[in-house]
């Protein structure tokens, strides 16, 4: 029956995971999404890297005094347009009060067990023959341009050490041994920390081959694509239907994971959500002549550079602008200068795909994964990954799944 479906708002990589994985424990799924194809919002053509031990949230204590000096700087990593928007300045102040070393350390530690979780899942299936996303495990190599910054960096090493990370601090002959293409790279480097088992891979290719992964394992999820969700209708505290243009989709249970359309839709539904888009840009090009073969990280300019599937990834920027998905030609000027000043035989940058997302950010860079909250009984959400959302995408979808079981097990 129609009426016994989960409702899955959302076809990037978040929703796409959540489908098969509730799929598979036997739940009957429909995937609602307003674009007409997967990954055609932040999951496009994101920076593709598999993170799972650099996972701290952006919330960190010396965090405000770098906002600060980005101001003064065109090509900062971090940009804010102050709006006359009431949840911009409530996320603000929710982010601010998440800056400290305390709540850095204890969000670490979260996201990091999720991160592994992610992990295991995926060496699952590709065990068990997905592939086709360019995935590849080359290691990553963060890089710090200052002696300070360099030994700011060995607590965190310790930290994920304790919790059974592989990192090993590098000084910058080090590097240079590790990763020959840094022979170009420009200004001063006084080190970097090498993580051998992170990973690169393409997340829109990955979106891809799990749709055909739930085809192929003849599981019972309906893709409904150009859908725009209108409104609900709520029962007894329940949503009870799902209402679309003309037509209306009974539900047992709705997920959001819509990234960061799903602050819209919990709002028809009552709830206000801590999200806010953080706006990112990449490049995306062929290989040059001195492609990297790690995954590369550059800490104070907060730019990542990814080889995938023989082309180069660049990513970088995380601005707090509004709801605005349009590229900014300045910003992408800025990306360019960097990588034609950083590393000028990298990728082929005259050839570059230019993009920009909107990734949905929680305050203390923590998801969003559960039931709602002071929201309808089943109501479900899987939002908030900010730039992780590739790296926790399968963990999310397993931690949803035991949820959304023991709910049922526990009766409503």
């Amino acid at each position: 029956m129609n009426g016994d479906r989960v409702l899955i708002i959302g076809g990037g990589v978040i929703g796409l995971c959540g489908a098969w994985r509730l799929a598979r424990a036997g739940w009957p799924v429909t995937l609602l999404e307003r674009h007409d194809q997967v990954a055609a919002g932040a999951s496009h053509a994101n920076g593709g890297q598999l993170s799972y031990s650099y996972v701290a949230p952006l919330a960190d204590a010396g965090v405000p005094a770098k906002a600060l000096a980005w101001l003064w700087d065109r090509d900062a990593p971090m940009r804010l347009r102050l709006r006359c928007d009431p949840a911009q300045w409530l996320w603000l102040w929710r982010f601010l009060l998440a800056c400290s070393n305390r709540a850095n350390r204890a969000g670490t530690a979260s996201l990091w067990r999720l991160a592994q979780a992610s992990q295991q899942a995926l060496d699952a299936l590709r065990a068990d023959g997905l592939d086709g996303f360019a995935w590849r495990r080359n290691g990553k190599l963060v890089l710090f341009r200052s002696a300070a910054a360099l030994e700011r960096a060995r607590s965190g090493v310790e930290r994920l050490r304790a919790l059974g990370a592989r990192q090993q601090l590098l000084d910058a002959h080090a590097c240079l041994a590790l990763e020959p293409a840094l022979a170009g790279f420009d200004g001063a480097l006084a080190g970097g920390v090498h993580t051998p088992d992170e990973e690169v891979a393409d997340c829109r290719l990955f979106c891809q081959a799990m749709q055909r992964r739930i085809r192929e394992e003849g599981l019972d999820v309906e893709f409904r694509f150009g859908q725009e969700v209108c409104g609900f209708e709520l029962v007894r505290g329940r949503i009870s239907r799902v209402l679309l243009p003309g037509e209306a989709l009974s539900c047992r249970h709705l997920v959001l994971a819509a990234g960061i359309g799903g602050a819209g839709l919990a709002r028809k539904l009552g709830l206000r959500l801590p999200l806010y888009p953080l706006k990112g840009y990449s490049l995306d090009m062929p290989a040059g002549a001195a492609l990297p073969r790690l995954s590369v990280t550059d800490f104070e300019r907060k730019t990542l550079y990814a080889p995938i599937g023989g082309r180069l990834r660049v990513a970088a920027i995380a601005d707090l602008v509004g709801y605005e998905e349009r590229p900014d030609p300045v910003r992408l000027a800025g990306l360019r200068r960097q990588l034609a000043r950083d590393w000028p035989q990298a990728g082929r940058l005259e050839q570059a795909e230019e993009w920009a997302g909107l990734r949905p950010a929680t305050p203390d860079g923590l998801p969003l994964i559960g039931r709602a909250r002071g929201g309808p009984a089943n109501l479900w959400l899987n939002l908030g990954h900010g730039a992780l959302g590739f790296t926790l995408a399968l963990g999310s979808a397993e931690q949803l799944a035991q949820a959304m079981a023991a709910r049922e097990g526990g009766g409503e």
